[in-house]
This record gives structure tokens, sequence and C-alpha cells, in this order.
């Protein structure tokens, strides 16, 4: 019995990343980082909010304490993993989700799988500049050949995008890991398939959706047809990483504790 719980213990550890750590919260929320990224920077929102929430940011393989594993292979090696580590959690206490960019995808598959699985949902869904899965505007992400890409290439789009610190890029080997992560990251999106089955909505809770005022438009309405609940956008100051800006951080904190605590909990 003492080698399950600590066999438990170490894949949450490994998985979820919590340095702000409520056991009496009353809901946990649970962040999913942008491609090629770490846990970092979400994990560090714990801070700003209440002590009401705890949030934690899902760890990766191939990245950080994980650095040695090898890569997931597919969407569904990422959603069997989170599910099999959170289960136990989700199934005690209320629970939401934040997923920015890749993040708002591995989000909504987890997601998915748990009411489908588990009859299991988050009590609000926070998704940030990302295309509605069925949208047309998700198709082309799908079908880049990201094999084709030169380093080069992607470089110059990680720089393009902004987050990630100039001073990492002139490291050679984090230069070559970061690379390597987005590789990685992009050819796991491209194995996530959704298709909404006619008059079938999978998810009840309500979703937000947010993106920078610079960033690329995105195709957001398709968000509020994955769900019998509410659905809002919003639109902060800033480009693909608005969300770094402390004081666009302030204003999520705030809003999300907002939604979380009117869920009525």
């Amino acid at each position: 019995m003492m080698c399950c719980f600590l066999g438990f213990f170490l894949g949450m550890e490994k998985v979820v990343a919590c340095p702000y750590k409520r056991p009496n919260a009353l809901c946990r929320l649970i962040c999913f980082p942008w491609t090629g990224s770490g846990t970092s920077r979400l994990a560090e929102w714990g801070k700003l909010f209440s002590s009401s929430i705890e949030v934690s940011s899902i760890m990766l393989p191939g990245r950080e304490s994980r650095l040695k594993e090898p890569f997931a292979k597919d969407m569904t090696s990422i959603v069997n993993e989170v599910t099999s580590v959170l289960l136990e959690d989700l199934q005690e206490k209320p629970f939401a989700f934040f997923g920015h960019s890749f993040g708002s995808y591995t989000s909504f598959a987890v997601a998915l799988h748990l009411k489908e699985k588990y009859g299991l949902e988050p009590i609000h869904l926070f998704v940030s500049a990302a295309h509605a899965p069925n949208s047309e505007g998700f198709l082309p992400p799908k079908t880049m050949s990201i094999y084709d890409k030169k380093d080069e290439d992607i470089l110059a789009l990680l720089q393009f995008l902004g987050g990630t610190p100039p001073e990492l890029l002139q490291n050679e080997d984090i230069k070559k890991h970061l690379i390597l992560t987005f590789r990685e990251d992009m050819r796991v999106l491209q194995t996530f398939s959704f298709e909404k089955v006619e008059r079938s909505i999978p998810l009840s809770c309500d979703i937000t959706s947010f993106n920078g005022s610079e960033d690329i438009p995105f195709e957001l309405e398709g968000w509020g047809n994955l769900t019998t609940g509410d659905t809002s956008f919003y639109e902060l100051p800033g480009g693909h990483f608005y969300l770094l800006e402390p004081s666009n951080e302030i204003f999520l904190a705030k809003h999300i504790t907002r939604c979380i605590e009117n869920a009525g909990l």
C-alpha cells in the first residue's frame, strides 16, 4: 500500500508543478503551458491568487525536471498521463483549466476525455490565443509540415512570437532544445483531431477565451458551439504573449478568480 502511495506521489510531483500548495483551497486551477515552454511562469501564478484557489501547472516530458524523458508521441499520451495522475484529486474537489496557445488544446483534450470517460469536467475552461478546434482557423497548424521547416525558420518564428528571453537564445544548447521542443509540441498538436458530432455538444461548463489585441486574429466563435454553458471573449493589450505583461497577469488572476467564485462553490 505504501509503495502504491509513493508511486502516486512521485507521479504527481513529476507531472504537476505546484509551488504554492493550498490543501484547503476550494478549487484547483490547473494550467497547461504553451508550445515549447515549461511550467515556471504559470506555476508562479499561485502567488497572484487567494487562498481559496490552488494553482498548478502541467509539466510535459522532455523539459525541465523531465528533460531526459522522451517527448510525448501524441495528444493521447498527454491526455492519458495527465488524467491518470490527476484523476483522484479531480474527483475530490472542483477544478478549472487554463491553457495558452498549445495549452488551450491540451486542456480541451483532457476536459473532453474526463467528460466522456468519467463524467467529470472543469467548472470553467479558460483558453487563450487559440482557434476553436472545430474552426477552419485550426486547420493550418494541423497541416503545417513541421519537418520541412529549417531550424532558422522556427527560431525566427519563436522570436516573432516573443515569450522567450533573448538571452536564452544566445546559448546554443538551450536554443537547439527550444527548437526541438517546439517541433515536438507541434507534432503532438497535429495528432489531435476533433470533429463535433451533429447535435452533440461535448461540454457543459462555461468557456472564456482570451487573446492579445496585436496577435493574429483567432476564430473564437466556435468555442461557443462546444458547450451548453456560457461563453465570453476578452481581448487584452499585447501580442501572442500578452499574458506575460504584469498588468495582464493581474487582470487574468482577478477575472479567473471572479469566474470561479461565481460558480457557487
